[in-house]
């Protein structure tokens, strides 16, 4: 009997984690899976690295709590941990944070270097009766709107909307749909928000602790890993009135291949990326401004679904880089002055606190200290933060310059300002600066059909793994939403009787329902 194959298309988590599920709940052997990526390393959106200045860059990370994230608990209680002999990677995870409790002191700072007072959400009762309007309406009903649509000008001058936003990583001009599923999913961080003590952080960056770990239990089991391969076409055919993958080309180094997909294969494709076209500056310039037309990531979702509705489309997307983009930064410290004062100034120390949000920033800027080291074998000489900005294309308060026409060097003197701390806490510290054209595009306004389902119903064997397919309920930019499409899209294709950990409905608890209305009024 033959074995059926599996080809995934992208190496992020989506497809890592879809490899694990096609081995340890589909019985299928690791050397019968391929993963394709057309970068070097896998990993996709989870990176992390140190650069060859011996300086570090990670474009972000993901927020992760225990009190959610079902599946991907569910999948990493079965990794070991490469830290920890006899731990799963959860169960490091768990101890990190019993041992490092995260409570945040300093979680808005406003424009006169002041911790702000964040006890109270700010709320009038027009704010109050917009957002529970919002709350309770249908995703039917809120349609293609923008969550300015439902809210006035009032409410995102609220404690709650600088917090909620800079969290999550919301525009006002973003989807009213995924604001609704974000206040449903994560209904029991509202009462919390201010100290973001429901918030786990890993011992080093997702990289390192979430990666690294799922590539050595795959490699353990022999699948196959092809990087610096480019998927450049899906050919399909109509088989039994279903879309059928019968071929794949890419290309290795210049290089055009082809091979042959049987209709009882698999081929996952993750269609999108947040982290498509992302490009880094330096201390003395800042990062080139490059498209999906320069990186051609979008064009394999793009050429399936046209004329194919059920494949989604990618169109609301990818369109408006305005609207989805924003900057990070990875500074990487010699000396410990910045988080000696940092330490002092929030009362937290770091990888206690989260993100310190500078509400009066024109950029809307956000950093967050780790606990160090951030990354394995990092030098005890070196201390490394990140940090970043939603407002990117507005002119500084400190510089006379956007944030995407800055270099590290001025970003670190607009970072100073806003602290008031003299420039010298960042002598010898290099800041690389990281700007995502589309990392935020899964929030942009969309219908209901944009977004494909994991497998299509028009599909033999194609499915789609990425933060662009649609899962009921759930919510887009965590490593969660990744991993339960790649669960459910392997249990359908393989045909798997097992249940899918469901989504634990805090929304619906009693006590979660009470104290977030005593925090509205608070």
């Amino acid at each position: 009997m033959k074995k059926i194959k599996a080809y995934c298309i992208g190496g992020g988590i989506g497809s890592l984690s879809a490899a694990a599920f096609m081995i340890r709940d589909g019985g299928m052997d690791g050397n019968q899976i391929t993963i394709f990526e057309k970068l070097p390393t896998q990993g996709g959106s989870l990176d992390g690295k140190k650069l060859d200045d011996g300086t570090y860059s990670l474009r972000g990370g993901r927020m992760l709590t225990t009190d959610h994230y079902e599946c991907l608990w569910g999948l990493y209680e079965g990794i070991p941990s490469l830290q920890n002999k006899g731990q799963s990677v959860k169960d490091e995870i768990i101890a990190f944070n019993k041992k490092h409790v995260p409570h945040s002191k300093a979680r808005l700072v406003d424009e006169n270097r002041h911790i702000a007072d964040v006890s109270s959400m700010h709320f009038t009762i027009q704010d109050r009766k917009e957002l529970v309007n919002l709350t309770e309406a249908s995703e039917e009903k809120l349609g293609t709107t923008k969550i300015t649509d439902w809210l006035s000008k009032e409410f995102f001058d609220s404690n709650f909307w600088y917090m909620w936003q800079t969290t999550f990583a919301f525009q006002t001009w973003h989807s009213a749909v995924e604001f609704k599923r974000y206040l449903h999913r994560f209904m029991n961080e509202f009462p919390r928000i201010e100290t973001l003590a429901g918030v786990k952080r890993t011992i080093y960056n997702q990289y390192d602790s979430l990666v690294l770990p799922l590539l050595k239990w795959l490699t353990d089991r022999n699948v196959n890993f092809q990087a610096n391969t480019n998927v450049t076409d899906i050919e399909t055919k109509d088989i039994d009135g279903k879309v059928t993958v019968t071929a794949l080309t890419y290309e290795i180094e210049g290089k055009s291949h082809t091979i042959s997909i049987d209709p009882d294969d698999i081929v996952i494709l993750q269609n999108g990326s947040m982290t498509d076209a992302s490009s880094l500056g330096s201390m003395t310039s800042p990062p080139p401004h490059i498209t999906k037309e320069d990186s051609h990531g979008w064009k394999l979702w793009e050429k399936l679904a046209d004329g194919r509705p059920d494949f989604g489309n990618p169109k609301p997307f990818n369109s408006s880089i305005p609207e989805s983009f924003w900057e990070s930064i990875t500074v990487t410290c010699r000396t410990t002055e910045f988080f000696d004062k940092m330490t002092e100034f929030s009362g937290n120390q770091p990888g206690t606190g989260g993100l310190v949000t500078f509400k009066d920033s024109n950029w809307l800027m956000s950093i967050v200290l780790y606990h160090q080291p951030h990354f394995i074998n990092q030098p005890e000489s070196l201390q490394v933060f990140w940090g970043y900005a939603l407002h990117g294309d507005r002119v500084g308060n400190f510089v006379p310059k956007t944030m995407v026409e800055c270099n590290g060097e001025e970003i670190l003197t607009e970072l100073c300002g806003h602290l008031n701390f003299d420039r010298t806490v960042f002598d010898n510290a290099t800041c690389i600066p990281c700007r995502m054209p589309y990392i935020t595009s899964m929030f942009m306004p969309r219908a209901y059909t944009d977004r494909p389902k994991p497998v299509p119903d028009t599909s033999k064997n194609l499915a789609f793994v990425s933060q662009f397919v649609e899962l009921k309920d759930d919510v887009v930019f965590t490593v969660e939403f990744s991993i339960r499409a790649a669960q459910t899209a392997v249990y359908q294709l393989l045909n798997i009787n097992k249940e899918i950990p469901p989504i634990t409905k805090h929304d619906k608890s009693v006590k979660v329902l009470i104290e977030s209305v005593l925090k509205a009024f608070k």
